[in-house]
């Protein structure tokens, strides 16, 4: 195996040159370091983990169509947070199986959009590289996991609508695609609504919505035709979320005196409109802070980061101008005279 001091003859140098080139802690002239990184091509030379800048792979998916802030956020935080810890992030937009094989490239690997039973999770078991998951499946165990408690946002969706009096609500989730995958962020979110709702004597529906502007309101026309007493709605959906208050607007409903808004998602773009929206905030620097610092240190290391349990943070919910308590009730028409 070709070492640093091979390097070093080869191109002339001392082994403190080719260290400095290696490392960028000290500048050095652009011919030489042109002479350094042609000897470590023609010689193959790759520096050992401990004396270059790591790079991890971040395995995304980018649909077609999609709406894209949050995931924009979750990528510029990743990169930010990788300088930190002296790594480069190297983006992998192919969600199949054999992208994840492309981590063996890399020092290690991030992998996004977890489903509850996600096929990639066996081959990344046996991964020769430490890999952090950011969302949880169901069975966790042998996996470094990183997420916000979906769940438990759920929960805080009701909690706060409930507190103001609302007993029937509305849930516009993800798109439909992501509840066929069974994307752990979207089927937590609903079954921690649901279970939170029946505890607290709220009524509440559930449907997908696809978030361009004809299919919110096809969705909106017909659940609100579904349960016309309807006072409020939840929605995890950043793409349908800009669409609701004009939609709304629309059916004669003003937000928030006729109808309560609460949203799961980016502050970015619940802050974006009028009423800015009383919203959970997916903590994408919070996650991916904690995501690449447990890459880190396994790769430091050298381990995999099995045996330790899944990272959860914990949802906070910022209120703002489209919550309130619902409307009175319409007075009841008062009752004819009777003949004498």
């Amino acid at each position: 195996m070709v070492g640093i001091t091979e390097v070093a003859r080869h191109a002339g140098v001392a082994v403190s040159t080719v260290s400095y080139v290696l490392s960028g802690k000290r500048p050095i002239s652009p011919p030489t370091r042109r002479r350094v990184l042609d000897s470590i091509a023609t010689l193959g030379y790759r520096p050992p983990a401990s004396a270059r800048s790591h790079t991890i792979g971040l395995a995304v998916r980018v649909d077609d169509g999609a709406h894209r802030p949050l995931l924009a956020e979750f990528m510029l935080s990743a990169s930010v947070a990788a300088r930190r810890h002296d790594c480069n992030v190297l983006l992998l937009t192919d969600h199949a199986e054999h992208s994840v094989l492309d981590a063996v490239l890399f020092d290690g690997l991030i992998l996004m959009d977890i489903g509850i039973h996600d096929p990639r999770l066996e081959t990344v078991r046996c991964l020769p590289v430490p890999t952090v998951l950011i969302g949880l499946p169901h069975d966790p165990a042998g996996l470094a996991c990183v997420d916000l408690d979906f769940r438990a946002a759920g929960h805080l969706c009701v909690d706060h609508l409930a507190d103001l009096g609302h007993r029937e609500v509305i849930l516009l989730g993800a798109p439909e695609a992501a509840y066929r995958r069974r994307t752990g962020f979207a089927v937590r979110t609903v079954a921690g609504a649901m279970e939170r709702a029946a505890a607290r004597g709220v009524r509440l529906i559930h449907r997908p919505v696809e978030g361009d502007w004809d299919s919110t309101a096809g969705t909106l026309t017909r659940v609100l035709q579904e349960r016309p007493d309807a006072t409020a709605l939840i929605v995890q959906n950043e793409a349908a979320t800009a669409h609701l208050t004009p939609l709304l607007r629309s059916f004669g409903r003003a937000v928030p005196e006729d109808m309560s808004l609460v949203v799961l998602g980016s502050d970015a773009v619940a802050t974006a409109g009028t009423p800015p929206l009383s919203s959970i905030a997916v903590p994408a620097a919070g996650l991916t802070e904690r995501a690449i610092e447990l890459l880190r240190r396994r790769i430091d290391q050298g381990t995999g980061g099995a045996g330790e349990p899944p990272v959860l943070l914990e949802p906070r919910l910022t209120v703002r101008a489209s919550t309130g308590p619902p409307p009175p009730p319409p007075p009841r028409p008062s009752p004819l005279p009777t003949s004498p």
